[in-house]
């Protein structure tokens, strides 16, 4: 199942809302410069018109011409997008210098059609804005009709130079405010942070309690976990006590029975005595393990136990080597200073394989599920004995299953191994050997 934190969520709904902010601001201011620029152009097309109009000086034979030209140059310059024209019945009476080709094709006008009208054609250099009047010196004559017009790629143009300034600034300020939101998050977030690696403190034993300052509506929490660490503590101390007094408790009716097996044997009853002690030995066996088991559920989930897996390995091989020291058996422990797992050191001694001669490593790799102050620890040990068959991999973890009944023992020991590993979230598993030197 992908797992998403939390800042990684927050980060990403900020800069969506930023993304959906900027693109709406820049969607409408656009628009408003748009309308305005357009109304611009508008009002300036009226001030030519009427330019135009004062300016034009029509003669009695119908001829007219100018008293000089407008103010603004770019009329004069050939297909500059910029136009003006004079008609009458279709025909042109006067033009501007800037426009050629055939006459601008208006749509008609009626005597009613008073006042400046204003239309999109086409023009000779691309769609036309054109402002234009009709000036009726005759009602029953044909109106002399003020044309004047400005190619609508201007406009275009400076609505496109405005669109890419603001999709620059907006760009960089969307980028301002998700480099703050950004950073405010992590701020807010940093406390978070601070309790992990409290936590984490704790867990590994180098911390009783939850220490450092958190704002104020982090403390409550803080301040629940630390009775709750009380509490836990609290709880594995009984539980402790009463492991030892089930010890004690068994400890003196079991050597009754066992000193009465031995008088039996002096007494000359042998084959009783023998059994009687077999059976001790299995009860022995069965509270020992029955206790550990008890010690390791209660300390499992305890913060601050840790339990170091050099100390744990050599410990096991020193004993190995005193009790196999007839055999010349010779074991290398190559475990790394400083790993650790969290268990108390009677029980982490018993999470270590005892039928070996091969050297033991313990690798260790981050967990990519536990988080990045995780670490998992993995005990990998070689045997140049003669193995076990697979079918015979699972049954030997079974309480009290043997699979060479020849040798002494309860079948106890696997079974006890996978329990406790378990326990601490972890596990054992019998396979082939990886190391050449195990043929």
């Amino acid at each position: 199942m992908l797992r998403t934190s939390l800042k990684s969520r927050l980060i990403a709904a900020a800069v969506l809302w930023i993304a959906i902010g900027m693109v709406g601001a820049g969607v409408m201011l656009s628009a408003v410069f748009k309308h305005h620029v357009t109304e611009q152009f508008y009002d300036e097309l009226h001030v030519h018109l009427a330019e135009l109009q004062r300016l034009s000086e029509f003669h009695t034979d119908g001829s007219l011409h100018l008293q000089h030209p407008l103010s603004d140059p770019r009329y004069d310059v050939p297909l500059s997008g910029f136009y003006w024209e004079i008609q009458k019945k279709g025909d042109v009476l006067a033009r501007s210098a800037s426009l050629e080709g055939p006459p601008l094709h208006m749509p008609p006008d009626t005597p009613k059609d008073v006042g400046v009208h204003t239309h999109l054609i086409e023009g000779p250099t691309g769609p036309l804005i054109v402002a234009e009047k009709a000036v009726w010196t005759n009602p029953s004559a044909a109106p002399d009709r003020f044309i004047i017009g400005t190619d609508e790629r201007h406009l275009d143009a400076v609505v496109s130079s405005f669109n890419t300034t603001l999709a620059v600034s907006l760009a960089a300020f969307g980028l301002s405010l998700v480099a703050a939101a950004t950073l405010l998050i992590l701020y807010a977030l940093r406390p978070l942070g601070q309790l992990r690696t409290a936590l984490f403190e704790v867990r590994h034993g180098k911390e009783k309690q939850l220490s450092g300052r958190f704002p104020a509506e982090v403390v409550p929490l803080v301040d629940d976990l630390n009775t709750l660490l009380t509490s836990t503590a609290d709880l594995i101390q009984r539980a402790r006590t009463q492991a030892g007094n089930m010890a004690h408790g068994l400890k003196t009716p079991l050597a009754i029975i066992t000193d009465e097996a031995y008088r039996l044997e002096d007494q000359g009853l042998d084959q009783a005595s023998s059994t009687i002690l077999k059976e001790c030995r299995k009860m022995q066996s069965h509270i020992d393990y029955q206790i550990t088991r008890a010690r390791a559920v209660a300390m499992r989930s305890a913060p601050g136990v840790v339990a170091g897996a050099r100390k744990a390995a050599l410990e096991v091989a020193s004993a190995l080597g005193r009790l196999y020291a007839h055999n010349n058996t010779k074991m290398d422990v190559d475990v790394p200073e400083g790993r650790s797992w969290p268990a108390i050191p009677p029980i982490s001694t018993r999470c270590w394989p005892t039928w070996s001669t091969m050297p033991a490593s313990m690798p260790n790799r981050r967990s990519e599920s536990a988080g990045p102050m995780a670490w998992m620890l993995r005990l990998t040990v070689d045997d140049d004995g003669p193995g076990l068959p697979p079918e015979a991999r699972e049954v030997v973890f079974n309480i009290g299953e043997r699979w060479d009944s020849r040798a002494a023992g309860s079948g106890l020991g696997l079974g006890i191994v996978r329990d406790l590993a378990r326990l601490y979230g972890g596990d054992v598993r019998l396979g082939e050997s990886s190391s050449e030197d195990c043929a």
